[in-house]
């Protein structure tokens, strides 16, 4: 019986030990997943103020009819949105590889409520 009992708490151990492991790995993918998301937020948004402000030069708002000027611009927004692109990309694998370096442990939400005596005298 004293057999069973040992394995029953080494059992337990190496449960509390994988599922802490599983915590851990889920954190930092979690953390890395909204990482990313941040990096490609920031990304996509530069190239909409740089469109919505500098859109007039490549007429954005104008259809196909554009001139030649226009189509330079619009072919050197589209170069310098395509560089834009690949650098985020780019730096988002190397916060991967980061990552990788790391273990993360998510702290989660937590609040701590006070706790006042209660006077039963009265």
């Amino acid at each position: 019986m004293e057999k069973g009992y040992e394995d029953l708490i080494r059992a337990s151990n190496k449960y509390k030990v994988d599922k802490d492991s599983k915590y851990k790995e889920d954190s930092k993918d979690r953390l890395l997943k909204i990482s990313k998301k941040k990096v490609q937020t920031t990304m996509i948004g530069a190239l909409s103020s740089i469109e919505k402000h500098f859109g007039f030069l490549w007429g954005r708002e104008e259809g196909d009819n554009l001139t030649d000027e226009q189509t330079h611009m619009r072919d050197l927004f589209e170069e310098a949105r395509s560089e834009i692109l690949d650098k985020g990309n780019s730096q988002m694998r190397n916060l991967e590889a980061e990552f990788a370096q790391y273990d993360v442990k998510w702290l989660r939400y937590s609040m701590t409520l006070p706790v006042k005596a209660v006077n039963t005298e009265e």
